[in-house]
């Protein structure tokens, strides 16, 4: 078989992992990314940021970290480090293009309008259809076009494109004498300039969840009460004081095999369905467990800040934001450096912006600061020159996508990266393995009417678990469930562990699928 050309968008955490695999295969990948250097999210980070997860939990399989980092949650510089070593050590440096820019992907083939197998043939390199990818150096501006047999897009849902709040005429930041930015501009300032940014300055960050948290800490431990840091938000999400509820790690209560007994999952079957029905109240009280251990060791209430929803549905969104040195975070709102401010809509005015109903509450500023998030969907959709291509991916209320991966109707392409997990590096790998698998013919995708069908079914439990959350396509809480499909495709045991009682009630992670074998 001659040597098939791959091209991976995105030199982040996925497109590293993709373009390993790729070569482990015998494939020719080549790596697109505008960045300077690897890391995607991670190559620019607010100074203070650090791993949300605990380390065990977001490695690569056949690649621990060093013994030199003892810190269960390791800072965004070793998060770097880590990732350097892992690329350099699988050399994967030389098949990167830096400073690249990705302009257009655009298909050249048969149209897949009366397809029945992916592709026309189920097949991932079917005799006709090879891919265009127009790339431009951001150092040169020249442009150049690959021709490719398969496409990869990596690009990851919290990075490049941002997500702006709009205004009606005379009530956005036009009318504001201060400054705005979105954290995507903070995060990219050298540490010694943002400080000058914020220094001195009323600071009001728009968003609470983990960037807009450490961005607000950061502007806090700068100015102090004397100018304090605003946070402004919408609705109150669980904050993790630690990964241990009363004493039991988390991983013990949401990430083993017992734990997804107690929720419906999609394609389930019957004996699973009553299990989970009988089971559901016990779900509810794990949930209630977890949430008297935050109230316990969180100042929830006092501050009302009590979520009303529950943990579970949370962690089931992959909403959970763990709060590291919290007494240090509640001191600055006990003192006055953070204040706390919840809104449905906000609007500005000259000297800061209006919040409540009728936008009749002020807050001075002189710093706006979004960090709400990215328009993570529409980056897939403009990368495609086609406009159906497009459609495909942006026409639901969330990326429909087999195994979170493949469109059953866009030939020759994958998307890895984009649903998003408990530990996206833990779950990109995984379905790495699983593209590489199909690429080298080890199975075949089902029909596309399959593949649609299986769509659906996942789609329906991403609604009803994560309700308005649903459209983040995330397989929190149940990434073992959605292993297991991805080890049965591959023909692999998806059973890991040594024993029935270790494979039901032991957490699962990154390690138990470092070898993957019948």
């Amino acid at each position: 078989m001659d040597k098939k050309q791959v091209a991976i968008v995105g030199a982040g955490v996925s497109g590293l992992l993709a373009c390993k695999y790729c070569l482990s295969k015998g494939f020719h990948p080549i790596v697109f990314d505008t960045e300077p250097d690897i890391g995607g999210v991670w190559a620019k980070t607010i100074k203070t940021t650090t791993l949300q997860s605990p380390k065990t939990f977001y490695q690569f399989s056949d690649f621990p970290w060093p013994t030199s980092v003892t810190d269960v949650f390791p800072t965004g510089q070793q998060i770097r480090d880590y990732l350097r070593s892992y690329a350099t050590h699988f050399d994967l440096i030389s098949h990167i293009r830096f400073h690249s820019r990705v302009k257009g992907i655009s298909y050249d083939g048969p149209s897949s309008e009366t397809w029945s197998l992916w592709n026309g043939t189920g097949e991932p390199f079917p005799p006709e259809g090879k891919w265009n990818v127009t790339v431009e150096s951001t150092q040169t501006a020249t442009t150049q076009v690959y021709t490719v047999d398969f496409v990869i897009l990596c690009l990851g849902r919290f990075k490049d494109v941002p997500n702006i709040p709009e205004f009606p005429a005379g009530k956005g930041p036009e009318v504001f004498r201060g400054q705005v930015i979105h954290s995507m501009e903070y995060a990219a300032m050298d540490a010694k300039v943002a400080e000058e940014f914020v220094k001195g300055k009323k600071v009001v960050v728009v968003g609470f969840g983990k960037t807009g948290l450490d961005i607000a800490r950061e502007c806090s431990s700068i100015n102090g009460p004397e100018h304090p840091t605003t946070i402004l938000y919408r609705r109150d999400h669980w904050k993790l004081p630690d990964w241990a509820p009363w004493g039991i790690p988390l991983t013990f209560l949401y990430l083993n095999r017992f734990s997804e007994l107690l929720i419906h999952k999609p394609g389930e079957g019957f004996l699973l369905s009553v299990i989970a029905t009988l089971f559901s109240p016990l779900g509810w009280g794990v949930s209630k467990f977890v949430e008297s251990h935050i109230k316990r060791k969180l100042p929830l209430t006092k501050f009302n800040i009590v979520p009303q929803h529950s943990f579970s549905k949370d962690i089931r969104s992959c909403k959970i934001t763990y709060l590291p040195n919290r007494n240090d975070f509640f001191d600055e709102v006990e003192k006055g450096s953070i204040k706390l401010k919840k809104s449905q809509t906000f609007s500005f005015y000259n000297a800061g912006i209006l919040i409540g109903d009728d936008h009749s509450t002020q807050i001075e500023a002189e710093v706006v600061i979004y960090a709400t998030g990215f328009k993570g969907v529409q980056k897939l959709k403009d990368i495609f020159e086609s406009s159906r291509f497009g459609e495909f991916i942006a026409g639901s209320p969330r990326v429909p996508l087999y195994r979170e991966c493949i469109h059953p109707q866009i030939p020759q392409l994958a998307i890895i990266g984009f649903s998003e997990s408990l530990s996206n590096l833990y779950i990109s790998e995984m379905r790495s393995k699983w593209l590489v698998a199909l690429l080298e013919g080890v199975f075949k995708l089902p029909s596309v009417k399959e593949m649609q069908k299986d769509i659906v079914q996942w789609d329906d439990y991403m609604n009803q678990s994560t309700g308005e959350y649903h459209y983040r396509s995330s397989i929190g809480a149940l990434e073992i469930w959605y292993n297991d499909q991805l080890c049965k495709d591959m023909g692999m045991n998806p059973m890991r562990k040594n024993g029935p009682l270790a494979n039901l009630f032991e957490p699962y992670g990154p390690i138990d699928y470092t070898k993957i074998e019948a």
